[in-house]
């Protein structure tokens, strides 16, 4: 499963860990992404969408039509 939001466009960030002799080696920041199922009334059908808990938030605060019609229009298939 890919580490992006399909609401919020998170992905993964990369930066270094830094050890106590100050070495650094690479890692990556991964958001916290989940697979959620919300039934869209005006789709009269569940649609999956993998999320990020901000995108979760953020379909809490706008409702999920407004969002699924959002991402219909930018051309995602859901």
């Amino acid at each position: 499963m890919a580490a992006v939001c399909q609401v919020t466009g998170a992905k993964p960030g990369f930066g270094h860990n830094v050890s106590h002799s100050h070495r650094r080696t690479k890692r990556r920041f991964d958001p916290n992404i989940q697979k959620k199922t919300y039934f869209v009334p005006s789709l009269k059908r569940s649609v999956t969408l993998t999320l990020s808990a901000k995108g979760i938030k953020v379909i809490d605060a706008r409702g999920i039509d407004a969002v699924v019609r959002d991402l219909m229009s930018q051309g995602v298939k859901l």
